[in-house]
């Protein structure tokens, strides 16, 4: 059985021309020169009898089947990255890093808990945690920039174990108009009344979340600034019900009496993006953070 034509550096190589945009800035990102760029891609036209780039006016564009080639390529790449990956966490016993990507709404108590044991299970280990809203987490896990997520969104492609359910509650500060109004609420009572809303951390598939129908709105990027606008009385909010739990007990915040749709739901997945390829620290963390999330 004959051995494969290309390898790995004229994929590599390839994928980098059509990411790069040119031949020249190919070039730069692989600290190659530009003559020895064309000749590898060349080569592996010649390889593989077909073309993968056409001239195009000045430019050069991919074929046909130079798409395909780019599209199984990627994954070809990305399966050698994880394959190499994987040999060096064996080596090492604990893998040398691991990155949480976590939405927003998981208890960042627990998160805390979790960190500070797997601190001890593997000091030597470098970690990353990353608070997320809405599609970030999901972005994160289709670029691989994780090797464990907490999303409340399951992209195509992956599998998740539920953690928990979140309850939203439509909150207001005390002393505000809307609870001034001594009676039930619909959307119409909202609109007049500012609303605040967490931005989507995401950049490739930024979402909206819940009623946005209020005649203005405060926008900020995270929700401990988006329950401090509110207890300042800046407007009103569907907010975590975990995390509003001191203010709610203060009579401080007070949840505004919707005739409906005054409480929402979140759910929360745990997901390892490859789970083959997991190492000791990333199961490690996926089984504290499991065992931590049955006892909320």
């Amino acid at each position: 059985m004959s051995g494969p034509r290309t390898n790995l550096e004229q994929w590599h190589c390839f994928l980098a021309v059509v990411d790069e945009g040119s031949y020249a800035r190919a070039a730069e990102v692989l600290h190659k020169s530009q003559s020895a760029v064309t000749y590898t891609i060349q080569k592996m036209e010649e390889q593989l009898g077909v073309k993968v780039f056409a001239i195009q006016g000045r430019k050069s564009e991919l074929t046909e089947v130079g798409q395909m080639l780019y599209r199984r390529g990627r994954g070809l790449i990305d399966e050698a990255l994880r394959l190499e990956k994987s040999a060096k966490s064996v080596a090492a016993g604990w893998e040398p890093q691991l990155r949480i990507v976590s939405d927003t709404l998981f208890p960042s108590e627990i998160m805390l808990n979790c960190l500070a044991d797997l601190s001890e299970s593997c000091p030597d280990t470098r970690m990353e945690y990353v608070e997320t809203v809405l599609s970030g987490a999901e972005e994160a896990l289709l670029e691989r920039r994780c090797d464990v997520a907490i999303t409340g969104i399951v992209p195509p492609g992956f599998l998740g174990d539920h953690l928990m359910r979140v309850t939203f509650v439509a909150v207001a500060h005390r002393d505000h108009a809307l609870h001034q109004l001594g009676r039930e609420l619909d959307y119409h009572d909202l609109r007049p009344f500012r609303q605040l809303v967490v931005r989507d951390s995401g950049v490739r598939r930024q979402r909206d979340s819940g009623w946005l129908e209020a005649t203005q709105r405060l926008t900020v990027s995270r929700m401990d600034m988006s329950i401090k606008a509110v207890v300042r009385g800046l407007g009103f909010a569907w907010l975590p019900e975990p995390s509003i739990r001191r203010e709610l007990a203060s009579g401080e915040l007070t949840p505004l009496p919707m005739v409906e749709g005054g409480a929402r739901y979140a759910d929360l997945f745990l997901i390892l993006p490859d789970r083959d390829l997991a190492g000791a620290a990333t199961l490690r963390c996926e089984q504290l953070i499991k065992a931590a999330a049955q006892q909320v």
